[in-house]
């Protein structure tokens, strides 16, 4: 009396099996190069005109790809994060640090730590912060392409020229 037979499984099961392997291999790999970018939040992140600023930002900016963030109230684009985005910081006083109007939004420009520019918004309430690393792309670039998202939060002012000034005399 022989043996009993029984059915040989198809051969796509170990060819399914291997697929799914490299798939999973590959997602962890590239979730692996994609890593959050790390920030502290700002005082006043949790506003809600922070959240209307945070889903108005856009997906690229300067030509920088958006970067994932692991805290409120923040953006990052390109790889290394060359420009960073942080709502909810105090907002300026009377500055003598160069303001500029982009788009009705006023950014003053703090160049001490070049090429390293720091923007923060004039004039509205909580104030957004955009730290642009200019060796890598133009600071006046990056707010161009985030002053439509910034003007989410209303504007309660905005910078002055001393010749606009009331005679003091």
């Amino acid at each position: 009396m022989s043996a009993p037979r029984f059915p040989r499984p198809p051969r796509t099961l170990p060819r399914r099996a291997a697929a799914a392997s490299v798939a999973v291999v590959v997602l962890s790999a590239l979730t692996a190069c994609s890593q959050p970018v790390p920030f502290d939040p700002a005082p006043d992140a949790a506003d809600p005109d922070c959240a209307a600023v945070v889903v108005r930002l856009p997906d690229e900016v300067a030509g920088l790809a958006a970067r994932e963030t692991n805290a409120q109230g923040t953006g990052a684009w390109g790889s290394p994060a060359s420009v960073l985005l942080r709502c909810g910081v105090e907002p300026p006083g009377p500055t003598t640090l160069r303001c500029v109007s982009v788009d009705d939004v006023d950014w003053i420009i703090d160049e001490s730590d070049a090429p390293r520019y720091r923007f923060v918004t004039y004039g509205r309430t909580p104030a957004v912060e955009v730290v642009v690393d200019n060796d890598v792309v133009s600071g006046t670039t990056a707010v161009t392409d985030l002053s439509t998202a910034v003007a989410a939060i209303p504007a309660e002012g905005g910078c002055t020229d001393l010749e606009e000034l009331p005679d003091a005399g």
